[in-house]
């Protein structure tokens, strides 16, 4: 069997009964590190945290490993109870689903276990979940690529009134371009998008399309850490929320459509 597990957005106490019991019974636990991160990240001594609760060993799932070497674990579920640990829930991410996927071409049996993600953690703020549109996702620009695929998406939202979650990128074990030129991979220091630039890079795009699909007053609520004791919540115009300190990673950011007068007084709240 192989269990797909969500582990919640915060710690390692988030993750359910059910889920702590179906890694309890499992032979292998592999927990994924590039869509999402827990609060404490996935170090040395956050691994060790995980380890120490759930009795057993955790090997690290990196991007290439779940993209590239996914039937090897597959493989084992076919002879093992086998755990694949994922932050948030398990179907916050496609990639998962293409994991799926796989298994059930190599008959492997799966179990979907659940959790809180940030897809309906952001609700917090009082934006009601069921008035958001289609979410987009922001890579960082480069020198030589600046992706604006998203200002579309965002434009049709708001035409329809509807809010816009943004998730802002993460880059964790990435090779670098110029070691992959040399063909030698050689591995960027791990980076997180912040809620500033993502709105530098947004109003960018905006200056550059100039279809009005939104501007620097539009208002927006900032999040970090969704899910943790710390977590941070702000609403304000784009140019105010570019001057908050929102601290460490994760961050994410929603674009506010047309307001139900129950969201602006849910809203005033995280305004100050």
């Amino acid at each position: 069997m192989l269990y797909i597990i969500g582990l919640g957005l915060g710690d390692e106490k988030d993750i359910t009964i059910r889920g702590l019991e179906a890694v309890k019974k499992c032979e292998k636990l592999y927990i994924e590190s590039y869509t999402s991160l827990l609060s404490f990240g996935i170090s040395k001594d956050g691994i060790s945290t995980l380890e120490k609760l759930y009795g057993k060993p955790l090997t690290v799932a990196d991007r290439e490993m779940v993209e590239e070497k996914a039937d090897d674990m597959l493989l084992e579920a076919r002879e093992v109870d086998v755990a694949f640990l994922v932050v948030g829930d398990p179907f916050g991410a496609t990639t998962h689903s293409d994991l799926v996927v796989r298994a059930k071409k190599l008959e492997v049996e799966v179990k979907v276990i659940y959790n809180a993600s940030v897809m309906n953690a952001v609700g917090v703020c009082g934006l009601q979940l069921y008035r958001y549109g289609e979410t987009v996702s922001l890579p960082f620009f480069t020198e030589t690529w600046r992706p604006d695929s998203f200002y579309e998406k965002i434009q049709r939202n708001r035409g329809l009134g509807l809010h816009t979650l943004c998730l802002l990128d993460i880059r964790v074990k990435e090779p670098s371009l110029e070691s992959l030129c040399r063909g030698k991979k050689q591995y960027e220091p791990p980076s997180f998008m912040t809620i500033g630039v993502a709105i530098d890079q947004l109003l960018e795009v905006e200056q550059l399309r100039g279809e009005s699909a939104y501007n620097e007053d539009t208002l927006c609520v900032g999040f970090a850490r969704l899910g943790s004791e710390n977590q941070m919540v702000v609403a304000g115009s784009m140019k105010k929320l570019r001057t908050v300190d929102f601290g460490p990673p994760l961050h994410c950011l929603t674009i506010v459509g047309k307001t139900h007068p129950l969201e602006e007084e849910m809203l005033d709240f995280y305004k100050n």
